[in-house]
């Protein structure tokens, strides 16, 4: 390995004006998803199995440096905003580390992370010290069992910990994120919103997308966005908000009770908003993305640690977006599920 591949990424700051990752399609990325790691401390079910999956060899993971490095080069082609996932971001150790390097990079992108929240409490007020903004959190039930039925750990109150602390450390606003299953915790839509406004914190509902290691997902049984309006609707207005007010968001909002506070449904597969995707990911391993549901990735990895420049490495980001498909084909009889699970995407 060369020492290049943790030099930091040039001061582009000078730059009159700064490059776009634009597609074939005239889609503007500015949307970099960082998984830190694979792996993660909970087992929900629509994920991977109770035993777990297979954990990258550690060998192939970034280093805090390549991390920064990459993250760097993709603020050069125009990225705003850095979201760190996982597995769960919050198992790597040097975390705070990757947080503060990647808020320094010159442009100034927004730092923001989804989690589980299982030790967010612990680990919240030197995040938001570091540069991070705010976080999404994983929450499925308010029910204990429920809770362990879903993630087959008992950890629901160390969850609802890492919420609270979020938002006494300032990582607002506070974003919920729900999936829910079949005959398991599908009733507690309107309690799980209620709960969200009382605490100030936004709420979104996302249907479940073939992600699964298991490979068992079966649209049948899949809980559509329409399902979930309609078990609102008996218990709040709901207004939906103009979709020019949506933007490249995958959330469509709706207005509760008439305001201020939304509530948001993410319908990934039965109303796809892949004409204004603005994402792409980084997998922990150093791949690049251009779709959560590609087939194909691109390796920035290795080059970077045989000692390709930084303008080679943003090529390769370039390489990634131009070859990006109009849509996820979710919908399409030839769909193939991506082999890596969603704990070895990010989401």
């Amino acid at each position: 390995m060369t020492d290049r591949a943790n030099q930091p990424t040039e001061d582009r700051t000078t730059a009159p004006e700064r490059e776009h990752l634009v597609d074939r399609f005239g889609r503007v990325h500015r949307d970099l998803r960082v998984s830190v790691t694979d792996r993660c401390s909970l087992r929900c079910t629509y994920c991977m199995p109770e035993a777990g999956v297979p954990w990258l060899p550690r060998a192939t993971m970034l280093s805090t440096d390549e991390l920064i490095r990459l993250a760097g080069v993709a603020v050069s082609l125009g990225i705003e905003e850095i979201r760190l996932t996982g597995g769960e971001p919050l198992l790597r150790r040097d975390l705070v580390d990757v947080v503060a390097g990647m808020a320094a990079l010159p442009g100034a992108p927004e730092i923001s992370m989804t989690t589980n929240g299982v030790g967010l409490d612990k680990n919240a007020a030197a995040l938001r010290e570091a540069g991070l903004t705010r976080v999404n959190v994983s929450l499925d039930t308010l029910k204990r069992e429920t809770f362990i039925e879903l993630a087959k750990r008992d950890r629901l109150s160390d969850t609802l910990a890492g919420i609270e602390a979020a938002a006494r450390s300032g990582l607002v606003p506070v974003k919920i994120n729900t999936v829910l299953m079949r005959g398991v915790n599908d009733v507690e839509a309107p309690d799980l919103l209620a709960f969200a406004l009382e605490h100030g914190y936004e709420l979104r509902f996302i249907e479940q997308m073939p992600l699964d290691a298991q490979h068992q997902w079966d649209r049948s049984q899949m809980i559509t966005g329409e399902e979930i309006l309609g078990w609102l609707r008996p218990h709040f207005d709901l207004t939906p908000q103009p979709d020019e007010a949506r933007g490249s968001a995958p959330a469509e909002l709706f207005l509760v009770n008439g305001g201020p506070a939304t509530v948001g449904v993410i319908a990934s597969v039965t109303m796809p908003f892949c004409g204004t995707c603005d994402r792409v990911r980084l997998t922990a391993d150093g791949q690049v993305r251009n779709c959560l549901f590609a087939t194909g990735e691109t390796n920035l990895r290795d080059p970077m640690r045989e000692g390709a420049s930084d303008e080679e490495l943003a090529q390769l980001f370039r390489e990634s977006i131009g070859a990006k498909l109009p849509g996820h084909g979710i919908n399409e009889p030839g769909f193939l599920q991506p082999p890596r699970p969603m704990s070895a995407i990010g989401g």
